[in-house]
């Protein structure tokens, strides 16, 4: 049996903006909107086309929860922390991210395992996205 990660959901304020903002930024390219039968929920997949796919969930009743300045402060709560994107040069996609309206939680830095690097920005909503060059 072969086990491989598929996608990550987030809930998200507002389906159509967080669409445009993750297909722009992250060159994500959308599914058909799904809604769940006799509930509020809407979502929507998005897929790159190295194969990773993030999951857009919308309820008009959801709250807002905790949202973490920083990968430290997120790893002081249980539960959702961040997605992590391999990139080739974490500096520039640092810059083009935060251009495109990214929030800065980390600026590029050595990352702990030698000779990597990495950075954290945040999308619209505040969920962390890491992003790590790890040659």
């Amino acid at each position: 049996m072969t086990t491989r990660f598929d996608h990550v959901g987030l809930s998200v304020p507002d389906l159509e903006a967080a669409t445009a903002w993750y297909g722009t930024a992250l060159g994500l390219t959308a599914g058909p909107v799904f809604a769940i039968p006799d509930t509020d929920l809407r979502g929507v997949m998005l897929l790159h086309g190295s194969g990773f796919r993030v999951e857009l969930l919308h309820r008009p009743t959801a709250r807002p929860g905790p949202a973490a300045d920083s990968p430290l402060q997120a790893a002081a709560t249980l539960g959702y922390g961040h997605m992590c994107l391999c990139v080739d040069d974490v500096d520039a996609e640092y810059a083009r991210l935060v251009r495109a309206g990214a929030g800065e939680a980390m600026p590029p830095c050595p990352a702990p395992r030698p000779g990597a690097r990495m950075a954290f920005v945040t999308d619209p909503y505040g969920n962390l996205i890491e992003l790590l060059d790890r040659t």
